[in-house]
């Protein structure tokens, strides 16, 4: 699978989330009034040069619907989740989100459409990305003054109340160098929460993690599906998927091979290559 980590301040602030972000309560998403459908993606595609990483991908995602992207490396699921986000830009399908246009790729799409994307989600990137000059207080109130224009003195309160709930108050005037991968990745996660998105996106977030660390990233992001946050997760982690997903896609060459409902798919899959993907994570010395 390929990653390619936001380098700088700007592309940072684009994965965030562009200006008018959706507002809510800080500590909660806004509980929908009915399962209707949050994003719609239909016949994405995307090649870099001559590999073609995504050959007609086609998913949807409920209002408070949990969504987990599963796959070998290579399988397209990083594109999938930055296509969702407005950092890569397919090259053929659409993407609907609620509220927004329908955007059809295959011609220029304007960097205002693109915005709209980048509006309504907000991206856990793999490796944290947070800015090293930063603590960890004005790393989380970046995007919501510098790229929503939220009043300091509102986002600090709201900042502190994020971090006080995923047990890192006392870490606000902290680098990110004085933190574990863990805590990180926690900021990591409050920082997007800080931008009220409608949509959460988690790129591997247990990836680059010490194995006693999964844990405590794995629990904050298990509490949001409980609270009923809106969530597409790229992850390894097959036992956390099982707990909180309401659907899980199998990615393998660019394609969804097979999905359902996680007691299905990781009991009785359909699919042969679905089989034998599962049999090599769950079961690797039989």
């Amino acid at each position: 699978m390929s990653h390619t980590d936001p380098a700088d301040h700007d592309e940072a602030a684009d994965a965030a989330g562009g200006p008018d972000a959706p507002g809510g309560d800080a500590l909660a998403p806004e509980v929908p009034a009915d399962d209707s459908m949050l994003v719609t993606a239909r016949g994405i595609r995307k090649s870099f040069g001559a590999n073609e990483v995504l050959r007609g991908v086609d998913l949807e995602v409920r209002r408070g619907e949990v969504v987990v992207l599963i796959g070998p490396s290579g399988s397209g699921k990083t594109t999938v989740l930055r296509s969702l986000n407005g950092l890569e830009t397919p090259d053929a399908g659409s993407i609907l989100v609620d509220g927004g246009p329908s955007i059809e790729f295959g011609a220029p799409v304007p960097k205002a459409t693109r915005f709209a994307l980048r509006d309504r989600s907000a991206m856990v990137f793999q490796h944290h990305n947070l800015f090293p000059h930063m603590t960890v207080l004005q790393n989380v109130i970046e995007g919501p003054t510098q790229v929503q224009r939220v009043p300091r003195a509102t986002a600090i309160a709201e900042a502190e109340a994020l971090l006080d709930r995923v047990g890192l108050a006392e870490k606000r005037d902290a680098y990110p160098f004085e933190l574990s991968g863990g805590q990180q990745q926690r900021v990591g996660i409050v920082r997007a929460l800080a931008l009220k998105p409608m949509l959460l996106l988690f790129d591997e977030p247990t990836s680059a993690l010490d194995p006693e660390l999964v844990g405590e990233v794995l629990a904050v992001i298990k509490e949001l599906a409980e609270e009923g946050w809106t969530m597409v997760i790229v992850t390894h982690e097959l036992g956390f998927a099982r707990q909180v997903a309401d659907e899980v896609l199998f990615l393998d060459g660019g394609v969804v091979v097979e999905q359902g409902p996680p007691k299905e798919l990781f009991t009785k899959p359909k699919e042969e290559r679905t089989r034998r993907f599962l049999d090599r994570i769950l079961r690797p010395l039989d």
